[in-house]
């Protein structure tokens, strides 16, 4: 395993990859790995014959520049994570390699990014677009892996996918949990021991409100016993819960049937860290 700093070299490997026959995983990742990104790396490695893990704190996602300057960054220990998984390459290049020069385009993936974190995080998809769109032309792969947790910025890759023609599989995996249900999460090193304590009560909440779903209630009455749950622990600031659609992410207005998936869709703050999880029904 080694790592590249450049996007020329990144770009001479992998060519040499393609024409040597082989198939090539990416993995993109803003680092501070945990065993949600070691599980995607490892089914890119059984799935194909090269594996590319980027690691790149994207400052055009962030609307917050507080919030990306605190992005923990540990490459170090990143890459020693990283060793046995599978992985051929780690794409760790600075911001100059990734933006020589300001990016003007503008993406608008529609109603996709008009709810959720779209609306509480305006221009965000927007970052997610670009720097998606980059990698997927320097490391050129044959399959793409994301994790389920963000499923919205999912939704959004995969219009990417759709609408630019990129030559590509797009695969998602589901989220890895601690013991406790807690998603695993990047931002999850930064909760103290107190927050950290609470945190576990947001995958609960998102299972009352689908466990209300299934015993019959609406969508609407599902979402508001779920926040009401959750307002018995002042230490969380919800931001949203969310009963929508899962493919198009609209909000739902009915239960879940045969043919039609939901998600529940969370964010919120605890101890100055921000939160998200999500949970299928049907």
């Amino acid at each position: 395993m080694e790592i590249l700093e450049s996007a020329a070299a990144l770009q001479t490997r992998t060519e040499t990859w393609r024409q040597q026959g082989r198939s090539i995983g990416l993995v993109p990742t803003m680092g501070a790995l945990h065993e949600g990104h070691l599980q995607l790396v490892r089914r890119a490695a059984a799935e194909n014959d090269v594996v590319v893990v980027s690691i790149f704190v994207n400052p055009t996602q962030f609307n917050n520049s507080e919030d990306f300057k605190l992005y923990p960054r540990t490459l170090e220990s990143d890459a020693e994570l990283l060793r046995g998984t599978g992985a051929t390459v780690i794409f760790a290049p600075a911001v100059e390699q990734m933006y020589p020069q300001p990016a003007v385009l503008r993406f608008d993936f529609g109603p996709l990014e008009r709810v959720m974190e779209g609306a509480k995080r305006p221009g965000h998809f927007n970052g997610v677009g670009i720097v998606v769109s980059k990698l997927f032309h320097m490391a050129r792969p044959h399959r793409a892996y994301f994790g389920q947790k963000d499923w919205q910025q999912v939704a959004v890759v995969r219009q990417l996918v759709a609408d630019l023609s990129f030559d590509l599989e797009l695969i998602s995996c589901p989220t890895i949990r601690e013991e406790d249900g807690l998603a695993m999460s990047s931002r999850n090193r930064r909760l103290s021991p107190e927050a950290r304590a609470v945190a576990p009560r947001l995958h609960e909440a998102l299972q009352l409100t689908a466990e209300a779903l299934r015993a019959g209630a609406s969508p609407g009455d599902a979402q508001q016993q779920g926040t009401e749950w959750l307002r018995q622990f002042p230490e969380i600031e919800l931001e949203y819960l969310e009963v929508a659609d899962a493919r198009t992410l609209e909000p739902a207005w009915a239960g879940p049937a045969p043919e039609r998936q939901l998600v529940l869709c969370l964010a919120a703050w605890l101890g100055g860290v921000r939160l998200i999880d999500n949970v299928l029904v049907g």
